[in-house]
């Protein structure tokens, strides 16, 4: 839930007369969701947003998922995924279902053309490098931590810092993302009891009116495939807006963790909520203050989701084998829990210095034919004939 936020020039009044200095009109437009009843933003233009002059088609590009397979962990290393390209050309898809697909880039280029994900929001996790997301609605500068929350009427772009390495992990998903309700209280506010709040949003930080022409583009992803529509005047010609739907960022290294005296249960780190799919982070934190306390998570199925956790940085407690950027999928069919050695070996602890990212899906979920390339084979049966590997 974001708040009420404004950029630039605005009228007095919604949908009244707002003149140029020519006295021609300025050009209203209103991005909201859930049929004008969600939030929503109005934005006014110096030309109309729908002068479309070229329309141009990419057919859908297959996704291939894996054929029926054995109900199994995973564990992905995607540390040497390939790199190059921009931040929508470099995205290699490794998971994904009817609500949500889950890819990692690591783009070397600024995108010279405009993208708009037209079923819903994306959530880009930047886990190195920075540059700016530039969109309709400002500027805003992004760092490592950072998750990018972009709603679907957003047309964005990315430009990174030159010679700063870019890794990202991007959650595009079938509709939208929201703050829990639980966070919240009955007027839209954070509650003191959330583990982040408002001032932790950071908006857009500068808006920049742009009035050139010439040609420009903006690709819309809808229905598995690429629409590009080029415009002759520049598509962020934007005065000014005002409301509630905009693109922010929220750094993990702003949300507080919530600890018990005993082990807390993984909704405690819930950050955001989607359309079939939850997103938790796990920061560092003091462990549990029981003198009894096993600070390890027990062993659990969660019967209702799939488990993906993207490995950022630290000493995870509870596996052994894994590195930063490794991606583990446990599906809600099997039980899961802490490798040997790790439930025991925990107790007495005071603290742990781990950083992730957990999706967990609500519906089964798949992996890509690609994906398998950068599977661990051993780790399903990790658990039993522990094989050495690589801590975080």
């Amino acid at each position: 839930m974001t708040y009420y936020y404004q950029l630039g020039k605005i009228p007095h009044k919604r949908h009244t007369q707002f003149r140029q200095p020519d006295e021609s009109l300025y050009h209203e437009e209103l991005i909201g969701t859930h049929g004008f009843s969600g939030l929503q933003s109005l934005l006014y233009h110096l030309h109309p947003p729908t002068q479309i002059q070229k329309i141009v088609w990419k057919p859908p590009v297959a996704i291939a998922y894996e054929e029926s397979t054995a109900l199994r962990p995973r564990h992905l290393r995607t540390k040497n995924i390939q790199k190059g390209g921009d931040a929508i050309a470099s995205r290699v898809l490794l998971i994904g279902n009817a609500d949500l697909q889950i890819s990692v880039a690591r783009p070397t280029e600024a995108m010279s053309y405009w993208y708009r994900f037209a079923h819903g929001d994306e959530i880009i996790f930047m886990h190195h490098g920075s540059g700016i997301v530039e969109s309709q609605y400002g500027i805003l500068h992004y760092r490592p931590g950072d998750y990018l929350v972009i709603p679907t009427g957003v047309l964005w772009r990315i430009i990174p810092d030159a010679d700063i390495a870019q890794r990202m992990l991007v959650i595009e998903a079938w509709g939208h993302i929201e703050t829990p309700q639980r966070y919240l209280n009955q007027y839209g506010q954070f509650l003191e009891s959330a583990p982040y709040c408002e001032r932790d949003l950071r908006p857009p930080e500068q808006l920049i009116t742009h009035d050139e022409s010439g040609e420009f583009e903006v690709r819309v992803k809808a229905r598995n495939g690429i629409t590009c529509y080029f415009y002759n005047h520049h598509p962020l010609d934007i005065v000014g807006w005002d409301g509630y739907l905009w693109p922010f960022a929220l750094n993990i290294a702003d949300f507080e963790p919530i600890t018990g005296r005993v082990h807390q249960p993984p909704t405690v780190h819930q950050t955001f909520a989607g359309s079939g799919f939850v997103l938790c982070s796990f920061v560092p934190r003091l462990f549990d203050y029981h003198p009894q306390a096993i600070p390890a998570p027990y062993n659990h199925s969660n019967l209702d989701s799939d488990e993906v956790i993207y490995y950022v940085e630290g000493n995870f407690m509870s596996r052994k084998g894994i590195e930063s950027t490794s991606i583990t999928v446990h599906p809600n069919g099997i039980p899961h829990g802490p490798h040997p050695g790790m439930y025991e070996g925990s107790i007495g602890k005071e603290r742990t210095e781990e950083l992730a990212v957990m999706i967990d899906s609500f519906r089964p979920l798949q992996l890509t034919t690609q994906a398998s390339q950068w599977e661990d084979q051993d780790y399903s049966s990790s658990w039993t004939n522990l094989t050495s590997g690589v801590t975080l």
